[in-house]
């Protein structure tokens, strides 16, 4: 089976569209990486360098401190799946964070988004 796409993708290309996402729905960037330290445990500066190195999203997961324990409270469908579903490790932490940016983007507080 092919590698999926989004595994070469540059976590700066994704985080670029995420910022879109959420300030065309009138959130700020700064609430986009509430949610991004919340599910990563990246800090300001170790985000600010994963963007900037230009880590491809497969290096961006693998690298993360510590993914939250209650990432698996995060269910849902993104992109007609549902995320609980997923059983790919990586594809499934891609969707988390996808499903916590959709409900950012459609005005959810961020203590709701963080369960």
């Amino acid at each position: 089976m092919p590698t999926p796409k989004i595994y070469q993708m540059t976590f700066k290309q994704i985080y670029e569209a995420y910022v879109n996402k959420v300030t065309r729905k009138a959130r700020s960037e700064a609430d986009l990486r509430q949610v991004i330290y919340w599910l990563t445990g990246y800090s300001d500066a170790t985000l600010n360098a994963q963007i900037e190195s230009g880590v491809t999203m497969a290096a961006f997961f693998e690298q993360a401190p510590a993914l939250n324990p209650r990432a698996d409270a995060v269910t849902g469908v993104i992109c007609g799946v549902r995320v609980e579903t997923i059983t790919e490790p990586l594809m499934r932490k891609i969707r988390i964070l996808d499903k916590l940016v959709d409900e950012l983007a459609r005005g959810w507080s961020l203590e709701k988004i963080r369960r």
